[in-house]
This record gives structure tokens, sequence and C-alpha cells, in this order.
């Protein structure tokens, strides 16, 4: 903030939903309590968070991005869940399975199973190699992963398409493009089920809440989660000024210059402690910067 014009107080608003869903929570509890019993390998990331996956492996629990490395005698499979395929050849390897999907998940892995028993071609809207997205076409042969209108573009006419989406897309991008695919295919039956979880929803639209009263939006989340990142886009639409840090190291005094209201939001993978020390060093910034002003005075 430069000194003439540091002007009272700043203000921290945070977001009325932000931070760790429920599905998160229950998943780190989970691979916690199966580490105390024995060896514990966990397939994949369980969640998008650095610090919550150096917790873990603190507690000796291992990560494997393959079936095929796993050499504890149990597996846990991530709250982004997996494919049915996955599974069974878990356990013809003869491990112990450990399920940590998220319920919400699970509601997407059905509508998908609901959508090819109706016979429709699927559409998931996500990220093609997303881990998530990976578990919900595993057990399909023919289907089509599109994230933004090329993708949209790209697709090829079918008789019937049925829609589902990774669960932590922005809700307005995936109506937005359930709306493309409808006009690009007027001759189809397309059908839409908004397997969008209602944690991401929540924290979407209470981001743009915040984003509206605030001068600098602070986003707190793992470089490689999906909801924080759309977290920071949505921010984005709302707020010019808009920062992604994993952690309080991340904080930079020069991003408050003039700012009277600084908003603060989080992933679903986030910690509210990572959470509670970014605000603490924001504050830490601006009680610096006010009495430097002070002095200057």
């Amino acid at each position: 903030m430069h000194f003439g014009e540091y002007a009272g107080a700043m203000r921290i608003i945070r977001a009325t939903h932000l931070g760790m869903c429920f599905g998160v929570r229950d998943a780190i509890a989970l691979a916690l309590a199966s580490a105390e019993d024995g060896p514990l390998t966990i397939l994949g990331d369980l969640v998008h968070n650095p610090t919550v996956l150096s917790a873990l492996e603190a507690k000796g629990i291992a990560v494997a991005q393959d079936v095929a490395h796993v050499t504890t005698p149990t597996l846990m499979v991530t709250a982004h869940g997996t494919s049915d395929r996955t599974l069974a050849q878990t356990r013809a390897l003869g491990l112990t399975v450990v399920e940590a999907t998220c319920p919400l998940v699970h509601v997407a892995h059905r509508a998908v199973a609901a959508l090819v028993r109706d016979g429709y071609h699927v559409v998931i809207i996500g990220q093609r190699d997303h881990v998530e997205v990976r578990g919900l076409t595993g057990d399909l042969d023919d289907f089509d992963v599109v994230l933004d209108e090329e993708g949209v573009i790209a697709l090829e006419e079918h008789p019937r398409i049925g829609i589902a989406a990774q669960t932590t897309q922005s809700i307005e991008k995936v109506r937005h493009l359930v709306d493309l695919i409808r006009r690009r295919f007027p001759q189809s039956d397309v059908r839409f089920l908004d397997t969008v979880c209602k944690p991401t929803k929540e924290r979407q639209s209470a981001a743009v809440e915040m984003a509206r009263q605030a001068d600098v939006v602070i986003v707190v989340g793992g470089r490689s989660s999906n909801n924080t990142r759309e977290l920071v886009k949505t921010c984005a639409r709302y707020c010019a000024r808009v920062h992604h840090v994993q952690t309080d190291a991340d904080v930079r005094p020069e991003w408050f210059d003039a700012a009277k209201v600084v908003g603060l939001t989080a992933g679903t993978s986030t910690p509210d402690d990572v959470i509670d020390r970014v605000e603490a060093r924001i504050r830490q910034v601006e009680a610096q910067t006010r009495s430097v002003a002070e002095r200057v005075r």
C-alpha cells in the first residue's frame, strides 16, 4: 500500500461457504484411521492439496499413481472415485480396498450409468485427464469429454446425447456448454443430469457475493485443485485483482495497495488452519503497512 493512500483499517471478508467439504474431511479421517490398522497406499492424490498430502506422508501413508506400484496389502481409493474396472483389477491383485469416494461422486457415477442404460452417448463436461473424470469414464467404451466451446464443436452427432459433469466444475460454465450442445444438435435427444456437487455450487455462489464487494480477492487452495481454479476464474469476473495462493508464504504485501476490502475464499480440499494462516498473514501485512504509514505522517 502506498504511504499516501493509507485510509483506515482494511476489512477482510470471508465467503460464507469456503474451504473443506465433507467428502474431503471424511476421506482424510478414513485414511488416518486406516493407516492406524496397518500399512496403507492411496491410489493417486487423496485430495489436491499439498498441505494435506504432506500430513498424510508424515503418517507413513504411501501414494501410488498406478495399481501396479502398490506394495502394501491395503489400497485406498480417493475422494475422486475410480472405475469399477480399476476396482476389479485391484481386487484381482488380492489387495484390500478402502473406499473414500465422496458420496456426491458416487451420485455422478450413478448418473453416467443411468445414461448408458437408457441408450445415451455420454458426454462429460470436465477435464479429460482429471482423476475424477477418468473414474467416471473408466467403464465406458465410447464417450466424449468437453471443457470448452472448441470441444463442443468437435463433437459428432448422436441420436441421443447424455450429459453429466465433473462434480467440481462451475455450474454456469456447465449450463452454457449444455445449451451449446443442444443448439448444435437440434435433432438429437439431449439429456442433461446435473452432477455438479452442492459444496461446489455453494462455494461458487458465495465467492461471487464476496468478490462483488472486494478490491482484492485471495483464493486459497492447491495449484492442481480443479474447484480452486474454478473459484479463481469466477472471482476474476467480478474483481480485477484476484490471487491464487497455496499457503500464507505465497501472500505478497504489494497485492493490497490501496485495498479497503479483501475477500477470502478457499477450495474444497483446503484445511481450515491453512485459511486461518493466510488471513493472519494478510492482517500482519496490513499492520506493518499501517505502522509505516503512521511513522511517515
